[in-house]
């Protein structure tokens, strides 16, 4: 009997190798094999994947970057919604195995002797029953059901790794932008106190000149407000900065940070990517990766909504010991045991099963359709950082030869004033151009710079050459 029982559960879990609902595939994706090409940004050394924000050899920002990522709450819900996903993994893996569980139970009854029939004389209407057993229940997987809702857990579990990646590479970004734009405020600072002190050597020579009765008070206002102005733009430009140092305590997790000034030129433009840089490098972006990952989770589960149109076989079963004593569960008198198959399928629901496996399809197409979306925003992404680093990097040159023009002729229009051979108005005029020609200029380096962090970015952190890409 045994090995008639053996061979029929052998041959169900061979049969038991189908699988409900389709196999995933990749979707085809139509995307240009390469982006834009830039010709006015020449290609520099490949980028190296992994902590890319040290390109710009900076000790300070390298530290921040490191801190932020240990420290940060959404990389530490990030850390825990690994941790809920590889528990869910293993829950979802355990209905794959049999579950053996010990039963036990003591019962002690008495019975009647004045029911009819009668009981027979010598019959112990006082006894007890101690039970003690295991029990085993196994659901055979013969439609794939528990197989792809195993698949989809691993795909969420997997996902879960990709969208902490999403959050580190969002939250490098936003400490290197930031750090950037902290930068540029220094260079804008300087910038303004050197702006200041032109202004208040040109109040006193005003003075001067108006105490020596060379100049009118028309001049002298000018010459006030002009310095008022700066004044007041410095002022700016620190709580602009103390806002931006507080933006970076929080990202960091150290809320009393201080950073020290720097110098914006001294950051180095990162390298640039080579031309014909595949667009199938979209790939690694760690958003993509997600996304497709519930895609296969998807997938997944439509298999489990369509094999739970069919029926649920299971094994059960137990073995153990009974007896009215202690001593007696453990002889062979007391054995009980008993193996079986379990067979239950909807005969009538009403098409309920039917319709929540179409659900399931439609939440397929769905996420889908997310995932499109996700890589040709992607495509986009690239292709703008890659244009705004050509357009910044051009202007640049505009904007340098625009300043130097401002300061000579900021020169000029003083030397004329101090002759007597011009107004305060054309001084004023030449400092209004001078500053604002500097903050320009300073202000299209930073966006050059986090042009290039964009960039990065929207690679998912680097890039590599094309021969190396392609041995992938």
């Amino acid at each position: 009997m045994m090995s008639r029982l053996q061979s029929m559960v052998t041959a169900t879990l061979l049969l038991g190798g189908c699988m409900m609902g389709p196999d995933y595939q990749r979707p085809a994706v139509e995307l240009p094999g390469a982006y834009p090409s830039v010709s006015a940004v020449a290609p520099t050394a490949p980028a190296p994947r992994g902590e890319w924000w040290t390109l710009f050899n900076d000790a300070t920002l390298n530290d921040l970057v490191s801190t932020a990522l240990a420290n940060n709450t959404d990389v530490q819900r990030a850390v825990a919604r690994i941790e809920e996903a590889d528990a869910n993994l293993r829950a979802t893996n355990s209905y794959l195995l049999p579950e053996i569980d010990v039963n036990g139970a003591a019962l002690r009854s008495a019975g009647s002797s004045v029911v009819a029939p009668a009981p027979a004389p010598g019959t112990q209407m006082v006894k007890n029953d101690l039970r003690l057993t295991l029990s085993l229940s196994y659901e055979i997987d013969f439609w794939g059901k528990l197989r792809r809702a195993s698949e989809a857990a691993r795909a969420q579990a997997l996902g879960s790794r990709y969208a902490k990646d999403v959050v580190d590479l969002s939250l490098e970004s936003l400490v290197t932008q930031t750090y950037l734009s902290l930068r540029s405020l220094d260079a804008q600072v300087a910038n303004t106190r050197s702006t200041l002190a032109t202004r208040q050597d040109g109040l006193a020579l005003v003075t001067r000149r108006v105490d020596a009765g060379y100049a009118s008070d028309l001049d002298l206002f000018q010459a006030r407000g002009a310095t008022t102005d700066a004044s007041a733009q410095l002022k700016e430009l620190l709580r602009q900065r103390t806002l931006a140092e507080h933006l970076l305590g929080v990202l960091t997790g150290k809320l009393d940070l201080t950073v020290a000034p720097g110098n914006l030129a001294d950051l180095p433009r990162p390298p640039l990517p080579p031309p014909g840089l595949p667009s199938t490098l979209l790939e690694r972006r760690p958003d993509v990766r997600t996304v497709e990952q519930d895609l296969i989770a998807e997938n997944a589960l439509v298999g489990v909504a369509v094999a739970r149109q069919f029926p649920t076989i299971s094994l059960t079963g137990f073995f153990g010991g009974e007896s009215a004593a202690l001593a007696g569960l453990f002889t062979g008198p007391g054995r009980i045991w008993a193996i079986g198959v379990g067979l239950t399928g909807p005969v009538f629901d009403a098409g309920r099963l039917s319709a929540l496996a179409d659900a399931e399809r439609a939440r397929y197409k769905q996420v889908l359709a997310n995932y499109d979306r996700t890589i040709q925003n992607a495509f986009r992404e690239v292709a703008d950082a890659l244009n705004n680093v050509s357009q910044f990097d051009a202007t640049e040159t505009d904007l340098q030869s625009s300043v130097d023009s401002a300061r000579e002729a900021l020169r000029l229009a003083t030397r004329r004033y101090e002759s007597g051979y011009s107004g305060y108005l054309e001084v004023l005029d030449s400092q209004r151009s001078a500053n604002v020609t500097e903050i320009l200029l300073i202000r299209n380096r930073q966006a050059l710079l986090a042009a290039s962090v964009d960039l990065m970015t929207a690679l998912g952190g680097g890039w590599q050459p094309a021969a190396s890409t392609a041995a992938q």
